[in-house]
């Protein structure tokens, strides 16, 4: 068993009407249909997104990796969601030879992983190394009061603006920014609240 380090996602412990896992999932089912060729899951925590995914879209991927920074993680990964495109690996986005080993995918998801990094510039250097050309990016991070300030969150370094969250995708030539609250994620609509970001983007 997985220690639960109060935002890892583990599906088969947790209340299948827990919100966070319901969030999660939403995001994955949102993805699918730009989903395509070599994938990279970053950050796919125990791999049942990986593996949805896989699943899903099968006649339309050639390879999954499922990437965490967790070995304990990934070996809970390996021993719970297999299909037989998607593998599981241990990794580090912000160490560039691991980037550069790993070569180019035509989609990658990154959910809820830039507001753990220290350094969002470097994490969004190397998503767009990772990226081949014409390639598609889902990402997806919490709002809050910005880069410069703490997000109250133990385990987030910060959390972004939604003008913060616009501006990551400047070096892509085609961006789409939805909105997410709950399970539904959509175009702004007025009046509504929404605490997270979801970008498709385009290299």
């Amino acid at each position: 068993m997985l220690k639960d380090t109060g935002e890892r996602v583990i599906p088969k412990e947790m209340d299948p009407m827990n919100n966070l896992l319901l969030e999660h999932i939403a995001r994955y089912h949102f993805s699918e249909l730009y989903v395509h060729g070599r994938v990279l899951d970053l950050a796919c925590g125990v791999g049942y997104g990986s593996a949805h995914i896989a699943k899903k879209r099968k006649k339309h991927i050639d390879e999954m990796i499922g990437i965490d920074i967790c070995k304990d993680t990934i070996q809970y990964a390996i021993q719970n969601y297999y299909h037989p495109l998607l593998e599981f690996q241990v990794g580090d986005i912000l160490h560039a030879d691991w980037v550069t080993e790993i070569g180019q995918f035509d989609t990658i998801l990154s959910f809820e992983t830039i507001e753990h990094i220290p350094d969002e510039k470097i994490f969004m250097s190397h998503i767009h190394k990772l990226l081949k050309p014409g390639g598609t990016l889902i990402l997806s991070t919490p709002f809050g009061k910005g880069i410069s300030y703490p997000s109250g969150s133990p385990f987030h370094y910060f959390q972004m603006t939604a003008e913060e969250f616009k501006g990551l995708f400047k070096d892509f030539s085609e961006v789409e920014i939805f909105y997410q609250n709950g399970v539904t994620i959509e175009p702004p609509r007025n009046g509504v609240y929404y605490p997270l970001g979801v970008a498709v983007c385009q290299k």
